[in-house]
């Protein structure tokens, strides 16, 4: 069960090195050779745990076409996350795919754990902070991580993908889970109303991470704007609030969407411009560990110098303490890594409003004269 061989290819000599690297690696798991694809941002600091996103391709797809399908490089070069594509294996009529209660024997769920130990051996990486996602057959497997590797997987996202028909009635997740799923309701592949016999509708879908979660049974529902008029479909955002532990599910519906990543590009069939998934996904990752939803950030180093940010999330006033600091330097970057503010706060308590920023995650540095702190903040 465990892994026994790890090979990389690197495309620079040095994970210090200061540029980023697409890393072609190998794992043997349950006696068969496993590859993946792992891209490191420059913005990766061997000192600074990362979190962790798992990226599934779809069914008959590859490692390599879902890092450029459904790609999050660019904003893992800003938000300082790792990001691997896994590989699947062949299915009796020899297509890839991932084993999410589909058949066969190859345990993909095994496999994804040892993936994860595997990058643990040579990387930082924050194991409270370890996402998945995925397309269609990779979106299955998301929502097969969250019933049976819950205690690895902080939060999922599912693009066209949904749960196998019945599967709420062996799933077994360990904590309440954020779930996303972004889904066109014109999609012929993995149709929104499900299939009889295999696949549960995305309203069934929701509903049992709703109950599970114990959400507000009615969401907050949105238009989102229609940026793109020639994209031939809108989108609607569907929020529910108030989960234990601060977790929320969240939908995308598509409207005459087909079976496509939101964003994407070089896209057959109808797709929507008007969000971009990759990067809703990982605002929506970047609230939660696998506690929860991201409420406080309390920091302590060598020095004992104790920092504190609350509340976490506001939408109006935040507090800063420094116990046993000198006068610091904070810094706030929007999702992007912009730059949006730049205050001098002094040692005790200082309060900063952040009314008039948009809804979001943001990353604050807080820096005095011998170290720096950091951490998320969610702007509601």
């Amino acid at each position: 069960m465990k892994t026994l061989i790890l090979l990389i290819s690197l495309s620079c000599l040095s994970v210090l090195c200061h540029a980023q690297q697409t890393i072609n690696g190998i794992i043997t798991h349950n006696s068969l050779q496993r590859s993946y694809i792992l891209y490191v941002p420059a913005s990766y600091v061997a000192g600074t745990p990362a979190p962790l996103v798992l990226n599934f391709h779809g069914y008959t797809s590859n490692a390599n076409d879902q890092m450029v399908y459904g790609d999050f490089r660019a904003i893992a070069d800003t938000a300082g996350f790792l990001l691997v594509h896994p590989m699947g294996t062949l299915d009796g009529s020899g297509n890839t795919y991932w084993n999410s209660d589909w058949g066969g024997t190859v345990d993909d769920i095994g496999f994804t754990e040892a993936l994860i130990d595997s990058l643990a051996l040579s990387y930082n990486i924050n194991m409270g902070r370890v996402y998945s996602t995925g397309m269609s057959n990779g979106g299955f497997m998301s929502y097969t991580l969250a019933c049976s590797l819950s205690n690895r997987i902080a939060a999922i996202a599912s693009v066209t993908g949904t749960m196998n028909l019945n599967q709420s009635l062996t799933c077994n997740p360990l904590h309440p889970t954020p779930v996303m799923e972004i889904h066109g309701t014109s999609d012929a592949t993995v149709p929104y109303n499900g299939m009889a016999g295999s696949m549960e509708s995305i309203a069934n879908t929701l509903t049992y991470w709703v109950n599970y979660n114990q959400n507000d049974t009615g969401a907050i529902v949105t238009s989102v704007p229609d940026i793109n008029v020639f994209d031939g479909c809108i989108a609607e955002h569907y929020l529910y609030q108030n989960g234990n532990n601060g977790v929320e599910v969240e939908h995308y519906k598509i409207i005459s969407g087909a079976h496509t990543w939101p964003g994407a590009p070089f896209v057959l069939g109808t797709t929507n411009y008007d969000i971009n998934a990759s990067l809703k996904i990982w605002e929506f990752f970047a609230k939660y560990d696998i506690n929860g939803k991201i409420t406080s950030v309390n920091q302590l180093n060598k020095e004992r110098v104790l920092v504190s940010l609350y509340p976490n999330p506001s939408n109006s006033i935040i507090n800063i303490k420094m116990t046993n600091g000198k006068q610091g330097t904070f810094r706030l970057f929007d999702i992007t890594g912009k730059e949006v503010m730049v205050k001098e706060i002094n040692s005790g308590s200082t309060q900063i409003d952040v009314s008039t920023y948009p809804e979001g995650v943001y990353t604050y540095q807080l820096i005095n004269s011998s170290q720096t702190f950091s951490g998320k903040l969610l702007v509601q």
